[in-house]
């Protein structure tokens, strides 16, 4: 007998920084849940902070308050359900607030541990202001990096996580993220190279459906080193790292010259650019299509994704901020959570 196929469970969104346009474009996201078709979300916030921005707003949403998210899917019909916060938020916008650092870091702890136990899907995540968060006591030096250590301090064990930029036209992944860029020859390695690669390939397959990914990967310096007349690190540590993929079955090529490789017909013959360093990827993602563009993060036990920009304060509470990243993100998070459902049981059948 075929098992009854279980509802996608509900995604978890975060609020991300109150001052900024976290609150605007997922109350936007909620107003236009019908006509875009977007899976049942609850949302960890707040919930007299959205009551305040959705009235400066000018949105007439209801919000519903829930303590489970087996109550979000039939709540999220009339109401945007929110999970609320312990620690509370000022409705302040465009103004940092270090007194909002704890909502903010409970709103993702809960979020990654509601993913965690299977109680929703996925994670998506609004955006942070990192030196408000500095200010009130956090020290990673991102989202990302952050998101990583809080799955391994839950789960044990340790995760690579990988940060994926992907729209319509280009998905990118940079290999190092935050670090600055005089750091990058330093840490740069062949292992670090093949283990970023085999984690974008396996997920890839597992949680975004693409059955056989091609991967590109830029050389680090101008022309990819000119055959080592511009430095040594593409000869001594890329194209190594690109050898030893092949070896395992990875469809992968390089390094190229990073100047060519984003046009059109470049874009054509691989499914993921791989860069070396955190600007090598993320101009040309946010270049081509910036308001549809998703952060993922993959190498992690959760599917995360986010809205490819900031928190944009100064256009918070104004009703100028385009919520169509959020959207794509929400979108995005649905999709991969389906997929990773049906390989998984597809697995087990």
């Amino acid at each position: 007998m075929t098992p009854p196929v279980r509802p996608p469970l509900p995604l978890a969104l975060t609020v991300g920084e109150p001052s900024g346009v976290g609150p605007d474009v997922a109350l936007a996201a909620f107003r236009d849940r019908g006509a875009l078709e977007l899976p049942p979300f609850a949302i960890f916030a707040d919930p007299e902070m959205l009551r305040a921005r959705a009235a400066r707003l000018g949105l007439d949403i209801a919000i519903a308050e829930i303590s489970a998210f087996d109550e979000a899917a039939r709540t999220f019909r009339s109401a945007l359900p929110v999970m609320p916060l312990v620690n509370r938020h000022a409705e302040a916008p465009g103004r940092l607030d270090p007194a909002n650092a704890l909502g903010t870091v409970e709103a993702i702890d809960r979020a990654v541990r509601a993913a965690l136990t299977g109680e929703c899907g996925g994670i998506v995540t609004a955006p942070i202001d990192k030196k408000a968060l500095y200010d009130g006591g956090f020290r990673h030096p991102g989202h990302t990096e952050y998101l990583a250590d809080l799955c391994a301090t839950i789960e044990g064990g340790a995760f690579t996580p990988v940060m994926l930029l992907t729209g319509p036209e280009l998905s990118c992944v940079p290999v190092t993220i935050h670090i600055p860029l005089a750091e990058v020859p330093k840490r740069l390695t062949t292992e670090l190279i093949v283990e970023t690669a085999r984690i974008v390939s396996r997920e890839m397959r597992t949680r975004l459906g693409l059955p056989a990914p091609r991967l590109a990967l830029a050389g680090l310096n101008p022309h990819a080193g000119e055959r080592g007349a511009m430095g040594l690190e593409d000869e001594e540590v890329v194209r190594p790292a690109v050898e030893a993929l092949r070896l395992e079955g990875i469809d992968a090529a390089g390094p190229l010259p990073a100047d060519t490789m984003f046009n059109p017909r470049a874009r054509r013959t691989y499914d993921v650019a791989l860069c070396m360093y955190h600007d090598q990827a993320l101009i040309p993602a946010k270049t081509l299509a910036f308001d549809e563009t998703v952060n993922v993060t993959l190498g992690l036990p959760i599917v995360r994704t986010s809205p490819d920009h900031g928190t944009a304060s100064t256009l918070a509470g104004t009703g100028e901020a385009l919520p169509d990243s959020m959207i794509a993100a929400i979108r995005l998070a649905g999709r991969m959570s389906a997929t990773e459902a049906g390989v998984a049981a597809a697995a087990a059948a």
